[in-house]
């Protein structure tokens, strides 16, 4: 077969193709690489490509095997995570041609459940912005509008994705990440709750970030979170199972739930009128579907919220820093490291251990104060974004005043970082397309734990709203 609209079937349709005979792995390996490697749109989605690697695994993948995924192609980001064999460059000059001996725990997961992984992903440098446009690589687009973001910071994945390069791919979220490209790309985006997906062996436990994948259908989602999900020898926290596997209950009629519309965010920002209508669209479907929704107003604007986050991020930040400079061998310079990271950089390491802990236990306090308020609902919906995709090169990391650039990029996603801080799962819909062209989206936000019951109500949703039938035109057009 070459026809590579084949690459827009869903990962687990792909599968099964794979399974009955009808494609080999090695196919839709080749399918996949070609149109990474020809990058007709000039999406720039990909930092590494490995053919011969993605080839000899797909060699390995037979009719029959009955692994979920097994010979669907895939990426895994550029940030941070291990992958054997292969570049990690977290966006970053300072990280040279760093290529590690071993596998993370994820990715290791993510090969036993039959993927091929063809390369890595895009990411902005140390995955710092909601835009992917970092120095060493240069921009990636999105391929609904080439002028405009993916979003960040799995600006990659989502680009590679709605693209029809591969089906579904790894990403990450520590403020947004999964979410923030999901919206801006018209994909299912998740972010699971704290302790779902181990960090090992290299990353200790996050108070921010979990790992995950950018898809076009719940089930895709909902079958590898079956797949990502458990305990890590070692872990010194972890998510307790699920009842049963996360695609069953995404199969699974919610029942009447009570949802909590929330068109204003916990920081001070602008909300677009397209945003907030589409919440509230998004509202009546809902309503529609038997569920009981009431708009209500958040219980506070938290003034001091975003410099709470500042010194984690911060520190989050300096922490790649340090491990470039490890892995290098040298002190990072202006030239190793845009000017955003090395601002961030120096504030984190401005910043006492006291009042780090400081933030951290304020922020510890915001949440269990706003969990507990949200707990008289099942779910809460919001706008994903309060803004429409950027235009590529509207948030400069490489800007005079860094801390504006900062502060600009939190005014774009108000909505997503709240949920890292509290720790509780949210996924992105790409319920409409905007008068604009762009996809436009809504956030659920769930009960710590409720994964399951996220992606139920999303299944809902994309029954009704068949998201995974649109494709961007320059996409669709590719045979």
């Amino acid at each position: 077969m070459s026809d590579q609209t084949l690459l827009f079937k869903s990962a687990t349709e792909l599968a099964d193709l794979v399974r009955t005979g009808e494609v080999t792995a090695r196919e839709l390996a080749e399918l996949a690489l070609d149109a990474i490697e020809d990058d007709e749109q000039g999406l720039n989605a990909f930092t590494t490509v490995d053919r011969d690697g993605a080839l000899a695994a797909a060699d390995a993948i037979a009719a029959g095997d009955e692994r979920p995924f097994a010979g669907v192609p895939t990426a895994i980001k550029d940030l941070s995570v291990a992958t054997a064999g292969l570049r990690v460059s977290s966006g970053s000059a300072l990280y040279g041609d760093y290529t590690p001996d071993h596998d993370a725990h994820v990715v290791r997961r993510i090969r036993e459940a039959g993927f091929v992984i063809v390369g890595k992903t895009a990411a902005p440098e140390l995955g710092i912005v909601p835009v992917t446009e970092p120095r060493r690589f240069g921009p990636t687009r999105n391929p609904w509008n080439t002028e405009h973001t993916p979003g960040g910071s799995s600006g990659g994945s989502g680009a590679a994705v709605a693209g029809g390069l591969v089906p579904i791919a790894h990403g990450s979220d520590g403020g947004g990440s999964i979410r923030i490209p999901a919206a801006c790309c018209g994909l299912v985006g998740l972010k699971v709750s704290r302790g779902r997906i181990s960090r090992g062996p290299d990353q200790g436990e996050s108070f921010l970030s979990v790992d995950g994948v950018l898809s076009r259908t719940v089930r895709d989602t909902a079958v590898a979170l079956d797949v990502l999900a458990g305990y890590e020898p070692g872990d010194a926290n972890w998510a307790p199972p699920p009842f049963e596997p996360f695609s069953v209950t995404a199969a699974r009629d919610p029942g009447s739930l009570r949802v909590a519309l929330v068109v204003k965010p916990a920081i001070v920002a602008d909300v677009d009128p397209r945003a907030a209508q589409a919440a509230r669209e998004t509202a009546a479907v809902l309503e529609n579907l038997g569920h009981h929704v009431e708009e209500v107003a958040p219980p506070m604007q938290f003034d001091q919220l975003f410099e709470l986050f500042t010194d984690l991020w911060c520190a989050m930040v300096s922490v790649g820093v340090v491990f470039g400079e490890l892995v290098s061998g040298r002190s990072a310079t202006d030239g190793d490291v845009e000017p955003l990271t090395q601002w961030l950089h120096e504030r984190a390491l401005g910043t006492s251990s006291s009042t780090y802990l400081r933030s951290l236990t304020m922020l510890q306090r915001v949440a269990r104060g706003w969990v507990e308020w949200a707990s008289q609902w099942d779910v809460m919906l919001t706008p994903a974004l309060a803004k429409r995709p950027l235009l590529v090169g509207e948030l400069d990391t490489s800007a005079p005043d860094p801390r504006a650039t900062f502060e600009s990029s939190s005014q774009f996603t108000p909505f997503t970082p709240f949920v890292n801080v509290t720790g509780q799962p949210a996924i992105a819909v790409p319920m409409f397309i905007g008068d604009d062209g762009l996809p436009l989206a809504a956030q659920l936000i769930g009960a710590p734990l409720s994964e399951g019951l996220l992606l139920s109500v999303a299944a809902q949703l994309e029954a009704e709203q068949r998201w995974f039938e649109r494709r961007p035109a320059g996409a669709a057009t590719r045979r």
